[in-house]
Formats: structure tokens, C-alpha cells, sequence
């Protein structure tokens, strides 16, 4: 793999601003259509100038800096700001809700930080919780777009090198234990030559991107990966895709897009959304990769996506799926351009004991699985079996174990966790150290194929989450629930993974109402966690299946629960539904009846019940909305009643009788 002729960031966007001042680097649609904000390589530059000589004056060389800032070109700005400074970035994401601000007050904690880059608006929302959370106060705050651009000229390059650790990239999506990795210079530019390499991209071409650019796979795979390569990228807001997935496709023919990455369920967003008359405007010819990563892949969601947009240009060679980990910096295998996707029909039986044996298609146990490409260059994937740190024999499921450039420093302030995940080493050779990445795979004649995690780690829509964080949320949402008696896992759906919550029932509660007790558990991991849960099981206290040690066993667990044995004394399920239509048409001339049939009719649809079934006393928490769920209805009010809603609206402690008539009262007001 050739050597970039920088050895860090800083050096790489000064060159940049010095050979290529004026070309436009990042685009930004904040509502997914319209252009707000644009930033050239030059002027860029001279943000990070700023945002850095004032941190520098405030000596923050070494210190852990929060950047909190919502979707928009500033946070990109404040990035480099910290890297300009010799400052460690610490990406977070502003709290919509109550239940977020505990998540963000422990990554503070946890990374030490000291000071915090944000905005006017959000630093005036963290003031007005000082009450609750006055450690985020002690940090000090500045609002970056305030700063005097005379301090450009006050800048200078801070002593950086290669190993300078430049980014805390926090792994959990919950709200407790965060984890931040300790990622390199070195690590991010090995990551992205691994990228550039592998996928042939070139400035000739276009990215557009709806991802969170606060976590990996937006910020370093599409902010940072750009850069490198010197290619422009388009960015929106993740909830402007979720409303109108015809934005994302709509900006490749608006830009000439030729490039972009997506978990598995935005593919099958797009499907469901996007209208014959949608699809007849758009021409996704120039689409050259479609990277498809950060949950498990599905052929049927890659060939559905390649059929429907066939007929606008798009290839199904385009498609690259990946698998990547924010402990390997972002990427760790990708296929290349242009090649045909990768399969492996195997025996899902075989699979359950960690064999690999090949069956025909027809067979009634076969499993497609999809390759996720191959190592890159001065990089190692090894198969070993998790139990005796061996290689495993060909043919046979073991732990994911990779060593190379691109493998982080470890978890800041966790030398024990770091020393166990970072540190293993063969046993039979004494190889090592290699990162231990928790997920289950094997290799076919180079290609790696996931089939699983030995992990407890849940992975929904692309986003991580703890199962302890959750199964701590399910516990005291009920008063027949007993502490410490649950566990949390996901399954595989027929498009995506769902949450499963298995609890222990206290034993003088074995004959509490089932649904009861499933509506409290929904509603509260919807509103802390913004997850619909797909089953609630409950179970007899001390059947739970557990460690010698007490520690529950999720993947047993998981084991029984999908082979029916877990001695259940109640189960509720709540099946997804795969069809979104379009949103209904009012059937009442009323602004409040019209409301109510819509939202009632669009809940039913969303939660596969009877419309009568929509009891309007019950808390709007209680539904168990999920967040893609809960931006699918609030799109559809809006479309309907052209008005704009507040998306916490979905999480305050109303019934759903209150929320119509909140949003009837605000229709009312506006045609008035």
C-alpha cells in the first residue's frame, strides 16, 4: 500500500487549501433540498485556524474537547479546530430529550473533558439544565461562529505527529458505560488510504451522505474520507432522509452522485418510500459504490434495492458491502469496485455449530450469506476459536481477530478492558497482539463472511447499544419486574434486527397482566433508548439463564428463545410492519377528526393493529414508537396539515388524546 506523503490531518487539509483553495469541499442541505451552508478547502482551513488558535491560547493541547453541534458544516469546522490545536475531538450529538442528557453528562466524565465547541442556540439549552446536570457547565463552552476571524493569523501548527492521539470515538449508543476508542493520526490515515484503495475512488467523483458525521462511519468514512481524496461531499440531515428517502437519490441526480455508504435498512427505506413518479425523474447512472455496512448485510435487500432502480441506471455491481468496527478506526474489509457480490448458501442448522458446510439453494435449512470483501494490505483477519485463542480449521465459525495500522490505541481511561480487547495473542504461536472484535465470522478463499457476535453488543439500524443499558431500563418500568433478571438480544427480522427483552417476573407477581407489564417496557426503551421492542418475554424468577458467576447469559438465552424453550409465563409480540404506504387522505372536513383518523389509522398501519384497537387514554409512550417509527408518523402529519412539528413531541409524557389535541390546537392556530 503506498505511503500518503503526510502523516497527519492538518497536513493534508493545508495542502489541500494551498492546491485547491477554491474548490468547494462540503455542501450542506438542511432540510435535504435546499442549500445553506458551503465550504471551500481554503476556507475551511481558515475556520480550523481560528477554532484552533483559540484553543491554543486556552491551552487545550492534549485536553479532550466536546464538540456538540447539530447536523450542519460548523461541527466539520470545530473538528479540525481541535486538530489544529494539538486537541483531542470528542464528537457528541446535542440531547433532544431528558433522557439523553445522562448519556452526555457520562462521555464529559468518561473522557475527562475540559472544554466544549458548540453553538449559541445549544449552548443556551445546556444552561438551562444546570440544575441537573452541572458538570456539563464546569467545561468551558465557546460558541465557534462567535469567534474573531483575526485569529487565524494568531495560529500555529501545534507539534502533532503520527501517533498524537486526535479522536475519542464513543462506541455506545445508550446511556451508561460509554467506551471512548483512542484513535490516531496514524489510524485515521491508514483507515482512509484503505478505503481509497480498495474502492478506487477519485476527485472526479461526488458523495452524498445522510449519516451522522459524529459517528464513524459519517465522519470518518464521509467527512474525513472525501477530504482525503479530495472528492466533494453533500451532506443532509439523517431525519431529513427518514422523512423523504427520495432526498438522498434525488441529491445524486442533483450532483452527479457517485458515491455514498448506508446501512442495510436505508436501502429498503428507499424502496418502500419512493413513488413510480419518484423513480421516473431519477438517474442514478453515475452511482459507482454503494457501500453497505455497520449492520448485517441481506441479498434480498441489495437485489430489491438493484431491481427497483434498475430502470434509473443503477448497477447492481455498484454495491460494496463492508464490515468495519470504531476499534479498527472504521473499515476493516470492503470489496472492490465494480465486482460481483460475494455468496455462500450454507446449512443454518450447521451454522448453530459453528460449521460452514455448503447446501443447495432449495435446501429447507439454507442461509444466503454475503461476503463483506477482503483484508487490505499490511492488515491481518484471523479466525480463532474464542475459547483456546487457536486458529480455527477451514470450515469452521470462530472470532473475528484483526491486527494491522488501523487498529486503535484501546478505551480511554480502561486499561483492563483495553488490554482484554486490544491485547490477545494466539495461544499455540504467541502472536500478537491482535483486537479481539466480538463478532463471529470465517473466511472463504479470502473473502470474510459475518454470521454472527459472540458479543453481547446489539447492533439496530446501524447504531450500537448495550444490552445491560437496556435491560436496566426494562427492569424498572414495572413493578412485577424483577432487578436484575433480564437480558437483552436481538434477532434476525425479515428486513432487519429486532429487540427482544426476556424479564423475570418477582414471585408474587407471576399472575401480573402480560400485555401490562410489555406496554410499560416498550414505552420506557422507547423513550430512553428511541427503540421499538419486536417481543417481550416473561419468565418464572431464577429461569433466567445464567453464568456460575450469576451473569446472565444472552446468547443462551437468545438460543432458547428462538428454539422455544424458555418456560415462558407470558410472551408479547409486536411484528414489525415492512409495507409504508402512503399517508392516507382525510376523510372529515374537522381539522380535529381529520387528526384523529389520521394519526389513529397511521398507528395502526405502523404497529400492524386495528384502528380500533388505538386507545386514545393510553400514553403516546406507551405505543413502544420507535424513532424511525415516530419520524414516519410525523412526516405524514406534516405532509398532511402543512405544518412543522417538534420531534420531542413524541417523547413527552402525554396520552394520545392530549397529543391530537395538542397538534390540533397548532393546526387551528395557523389556518387562523
Amino acid at each position: 500500500m503506498p505511503t500518503p506523503s503526510f502523516t497527519t490531518l492538518i497536513e493534508l487539509l493545508r495542502m489541500r487549501a494551498e492546491r485547491q483553495p477554491d474548490q468547494r469541499a462540503y455542501t450542506f442541505l438542511a432540510d435535504g433540498e435546499t442549500e445553506t451552508e458551503r465550504l471551500t478547502y481554503q476556507e475551511l482551513d481558515q475556520r480550523a485556524r481560528i477554532i484552533g488558535a483559540w484553543l491554543q491560547d486556552a491551552k487545550a493541547q492534549g485536553e479532550r474537547v466536546l464538540l456538540l453541534y447539530p447536523p450542519g458544516l460548523e461541527f466539520i469546522a470545530a473538528f479540525f479546530g481541535c486538530l489544529y490545536a494539538g486537541a483531542v475531538a470528542v464528537p457528541a450529538y446535542p440531547p433532544r430529550r431528558k433522557a439523553s442528557w445522562p448519556r452526555l453528562a457520562s462521555i464529559v466524565a468518561d473522557a475527562e473533558a475540559r472544554f466544549a465547541l458548540s453553538t449559541a442556540e445549544v449552548i443556551t439549552q445546556v444552561e438551562a439544565h444546570q440544575a441537573q446536570w452541572p458538570d456539563l457547565l464546569s467545561l468551558r463552552w465557546v460558541a465557534t461562529s462567535g469567534l474573531p476571524l483575526t485569529l487565524a493569523d494568531d495560529w500555529r501548527e501545534p507539534p502533532v505527529q503520527s501517533e498524537t492521539l486526535a479522536l475519542l470515538q464513543y462506541t455506545s449508543g445508550s446511556t451508561g458505560a460509554p467506551k471512548g476508542v483512542m484513535i490516531s493520526q496514524r489510524n485515521l490515515l491508514h483507515n482512509l488510504e484503505i478505503i481509497q484503495q480498495g474502492l478506487g475512488f477519485t476527485s472526479a467523483g461526488h458523495s452524498v451522505l445522510w449519516l451522522p458525521i459524529y459517528h464513524d462511519m459519517g465522519l470518518i468514512g464521509g467527512v474525513l474520507g472525501t477530504l482525503y481524496i479530495g472528492m466533494p461531499l453533500t451532506l443532509m440531515p439523517p431525519t431529513a432522509f427518514v422523512e423523504r428517502p427520495w432526498r438522498w437519490l434525488a441529491a445524486f441526480l442533483r450532483y452527479g452522485g457517485t458515491a455514498s455508504s448506508a446501512p442495510n435498512f436505508a436501502y429498503d427505506l428507499c424502496v418502500e418510500r419512493i413513488r413510480p413518479d419518484q423513480l421516473a425523474a431519477l438517474d442514478l447512472s453515475r452511482w459507482e459504490a454503494a457501500l453497505c455496512g455497520a449492520e448485517p448485510v441481506r441479498l434480498a435487500t441489495l437485489e430489491r434495492f438493484a431491481a427497483t432502480f434498475a430502470p434509473c441506471g443503477f448497477r447492481r455491481e455498484a454495491f460494496s458491502p463492508c464490515y468495519g468496527l470504531a476499534e479498527a478506526t472504521l473499515m476493516v474489509s470492503r470489496g472492490g469496485k465494480f465486482q460481483p457480490l460475494k455468496t455462500q448458501t450454507v446449512s443454518r442448522a450447521a451454522l448453530r455449530e459453528k460449521r460452514v458446510v455448503a447446501v443447495p439453494a432449495n435446501d429447507d435449512q439454507a442461509q444466503i450469506l454475503v461476503g463483506c470483501g477482503q483484508s487490505a494490505p499490511e492488515q491481518k483477519i484471523l479466525i480463532v476459536a474464542p475459547d483456546d485463542s487457536r486458529i480455527c480449521p477451514p470450515n469452521t465459525i470462530g472470532e473475528i481477530w484483526i491486527s494491522g495500522p488501523s487498529v486503535a490505541q484501546g478505551y480511554w481511561g480502561k486499561a483492563e478492558e483495553t488490554a482484554a480487547v486490544f491485547g490477545a495473542h494466539l495461544a499455540d504461536t504467541g502472536e500478537g497482539p491482535f483486537l479481539r472484535t466480538g463478532d463471529l465470522g470465517f473466511l472463504h478463499e479470502g473473502e470474510l463472511f459475518i454470521t454472527g457476535r459472540l458479543k453481547d453488543l446489539i447492533i439496530i439500524r446501524g447504531l450500537n447499544y448495550h444490552p445491560q443499558d437496556i435491560e436496566q431500563v426494562a427492569e424498572t418500568s414495572h413493578p412485577a419486574l424483577a432487578v436484575g433478571g433480564s437480558a437483552a438480544f436481538s434477532i434476525e427480522g425479515d428486513r432487519s434486527e429486532q429487540l427482544v427483552i426476556v424479564c423475570e417476573v418477582k414471585r408474587q407477581e407471576r399472575d401480573a397482566d402480560v400485555e401490562e407489564v410489555a406496554s410499560a417496557v416498550r414505552a420506557a426503551v422507547a423513550q430512553v433508548h428511541e427503540l421499538e421492542t419486536y417481543a417481550v418475554a416473561l419468565i418464572r424468577p431464577g429461569h433466567l439463564p445464567r453464568t456460575t458467576s450469576g451473569k446472565a447469559q444472552r446468547y443462551l438465552c437468545r438460543t432458547q428463545f428462538l428454539e422455544h424453550q424458555l418456560t415462558l409465563l407470558g410472551l408479547s409480540v409486536q411484528p414489525r410492519n415492512h409495507r409504508q404506504g402512503e399517508a392516507l387522505s382525510p376523510v372529515d372536513p374537522e381539522i380535529h377528526q381529520r387528526l384523529d383518523h389520521l394519526i389513529r389509522t397511521q398507528l395502526a398501519e405502523l404497529l400492524q393493529v386495528n384502528p380500533e384497537q388505538i386507545d386514545v387514554s393510553q400514553p403516546i409512550q406507551g405505543l413502544g414508537l420507535g424513532s424511525l417509527q415516530a419520524t414516519k408518523l410525523r412526516f405524514n402529519i406534516e405532509e398532511q396539515f402543512n405544518i412543522s412539528l417538534p420531534p420531542e413531541i413524541f417523547f413527552e409524557d402525554l396520552s394520545l388524546a392530549e397529543f391530537i389535541d395538542r397538534i390540533s390546537a397548532l393546526t387551528m392556530r395557523l389556518e387562523l
